[in-house]
């Protein structure tokens, strides 16, 4: 295994392609679980967990049941086209998982996090991180770096932006126009190109 590579994709999903202000997948819970750190870092955490554990399962499902289907012999149909709902399912259950967990162990990051939680089902970035590693063809470690990377580029983001969220309700006063949700799209739009100034980064 190249380890150049592997470097060079998690650098990608970190910084330079990072989920949300590259690729502006996973604006959801990044918008409305940011208010404070210790939320967004607990938020951050469940999304990479859950985006590395459907990474390694979604490509074990991929190639061995859709793309490879060896239950049905060497002449067994190709089930691409279902990759999507397949992957679906996979994430679902893993944020059930998560919820479960979360929910007997930590119960007061259960209770902060709310209607978030579960809709790391329907996270964008997550789904997104399993469709872009079929489509680039990566193979399991490969898969399981990015999903692992992309949700450190993710809990990065979402730390960065409570961080400024929390000092600019503490200590900032804004006119009442920007109070809020609109200040919250500015701090976020100048976090979005202040990560601009790594997208010259290359690992040689």
């Amino acid at each position: 295994m190249d380890l150049t590579s592997l470097f060079s994709i998690a650098l990608g999903a970190i910084l330079i392609n990072n989920f949300i202000f590259a690729q502006f997948l996973g604006c959801c819970p990044f918008l409305g679980v940011s208010k404070k750190v210790d939320t967004a870092i607990g938020m951050g955490l469940a999304v990479t967990f859950v985006m590395g554990l459907a990474s390694a399962v979604c490509w074990v499902v991929n190639e061995y049941l859709l793309v490879n289907p060896a239950i049905f012999g060497e002449e067994g149909p190709n089930l691409a086209f279902m990759q999507t709902i397949a992957f679906i399912l996979v994430i679902a259950a893993l944020v059930q998982f998560v919820e479960m967990f979360l929910k007997k162990s930590v119960p007061s990051l259960y209770q902060a996090l709310g209607i978030y939680l579960p809709l790391i089902t329907t996270n964008c970035a997550v789904l997104g991180v399993v469709l872009l590693n079929v489509q680039n063809d990566y193979n399991f470690i490969e898969s399981v770096v990015y999903g692992v990377t992309g949700g450190l580029g993710f809990l990065l983001a979402i730390f960065l932006f409570a961080s400024v969220r929390e000092r600019l309700d503490a200590t900032m006063e804004c006119p009442k126009s920007f109070e809020g949700f609109p200040i919250a799209l500015v701090t976020a739009g100048l976090l979005a190109l202040s990560f601009m100034g790594f997208s010259g980064l290359s690992v040689f």
